[in-house]
């Protein structure tokens, strides 16, 4: 039986995944399917680079912190844009210059008119990269215990302290999840 699409959850790195690349992380799948495998980004991960000094045309549609963020490690020049599509923009059923990923939630084209974006959107966060799965990879790490899929809210991508996203997302699950929210870097200090 193929396992259900968790496109639209995040995956919450465990306090195992000590690997220096996704340590840490909360990604939003973007894309999961049996078939294809998995596709995500690191929504709390920014940089120091202002996004208007990488993507004008869009850097003052972000929200705040607006920098890049690394998005992940295949493809760190590709740029992909990830919002919230304001509720009128998703009522009227258009979807020029963007694809729905899960209500509110939508891939963003960077190179569409600026103006017409700002009609659809109430937050928008840049990537830089994302991280991509073939089929069943994502489901083995799961089971490894590397990764907690939980369900994402729709700010969450989009939070003003990206750094304390791990650990809120952690705590609202409730025991035995919340604990993990603190855990040292280091497993083993614990």
């Amino acid at each position: 039986m193929a396992p259900e699409s968790m496109r639209g959850s995040l995956l919450v790195a465990t306090p195992a995944l000590t690997e220096p690349t996704f340590a840490r992380t909360v990604i939003l799948l973007l894309e999961h399917s049996a078939a294809d495998g998995a596709l995500g980004v690191v929504v709390n991960r920014p940089t120091s680079a202002p996004l208007a000094d990488v993507v004008p045309a869009v850097g003052e549609l972000a929200n705040e912190p607006r920098v890049l963020f690394e998005g992940g490690p295949v493809s760190r020049t590709t740029a992909i844009g990830l919002g919230a599509i304001d509720a009128r923009a998703l009522a009227s059923g258009a979807t020029e210059g963007w694809s729905p990923v899960v209500p509110p939630l939508a891939t963003v084209d960077l190179d569409h008119d600026p103006a017409l974006l700002a009609a659809s959107l109430r937050a928008l966060r840049v990537f830089a990269g994302y991280a991509g799965w073939s089929p069943g990879q994502l489901e083995g790490e799961i089971a490894e215990g590397a990764w907690y899929v939980v369900d994402a809210l729709p700010d969450d991508p989009f939070v003003r302290d990206p750094g304390r996203l791990r650990a809120v997302v952690l705590q609202r699950q409730g025991w035995p999840l919340a604990a993990a929210a603190h855990s040292p870097t280091d497993p083993s200090l614990n």
